[in-house]
């Protein structure tokens, strides 16, 4: 009889934790990350700063609310994937259906601006991504029974999570992360050039 207030307090706290991200991304694309404080973010999402922080560890956090999600994915997309699905598979079709609706959204542009011109979010997202690759390289290594240092798990984890920024301008993302993929399933191949080149008329 306990599991459903159990449910509902877990819910609540999920969403007054989305709020308080909500509120602090709004905050810090009207105004700017650092004229932002703690404070203005409590107040505008109507919480305590101490509820603030009971949810997120620092400001750079409040940024990047999707961390522990993203970790959690990448070894659930290696781990539980069907069977006879192999590894490279599995993580492209997380990468297509995770990043790509994030990379649509129309705050993509303005939330990559605010990460590249912030000295502390990039720091902080260098250091996110170091974790990702950490734990991901870890996971592929489980599941081929190495150690989790093992440099052909770790160069791969790398590579993965580099898919999307490789990705992010191309003019078909999609077929982008495809092509990305197909080079780690198959081998770096020279590029054909493209012969279409008009023939030298007379003189």
């Amino acid at each position: 009889m306990t599991e459903p207030v159990v449910s509902r307090r877990e819910r609540k706290k999920a969403a007054t934790r989305q709020a308080i991200a909500d509120a602090a991304l709004r905050l810090f694309l009207e105004r700017g990350y650092d004229q932002v404080s703690i404070k203005d973010i409590a107040e505008t999402a109507d919480v305590s700063t101490a509820t603030v922080f009971k949810h997120f560890p620092g400001k750079e956090a409040l940024v990047f609310d999707q961390e522990e999600s993203t970790d959690a994915g990448l070894v659930a997309a290696v781990r539980e994937r069907p069977a006879g699905q192999s590894v490279l598979d599995a993580l492209r079709a997380h990468v297509l259906s995770t990043w790509l609706p994030v990379a649509a959204h129309p705050q993509a542009e303005e939330f990559s601006r605010l990460v590249a011109t912030t000295p502390a979010l990039r720091a902080y997202a260098e250091r996110m991504w170091t974790r990702h690759t950490d734990t991901l390289g870890a996971a592929v290594a489980d599941e081929y029974g190495v150690a989790h240092d093992d440099l052909a798990c770790t160069a791969l984890a790398r590579f993965v999570l580099e898919v999307p920024t490789l990705a992010q301008h191309r003019p078909d993302r999609g077929a982008a992360v495809d092509q990305l993929f197909d080079i780690l399933t198959h081998g770096w191949r020279p590029p054909v050039a493209d012969r279409h080149e008009a023939a030298p008329t007379g003189a």
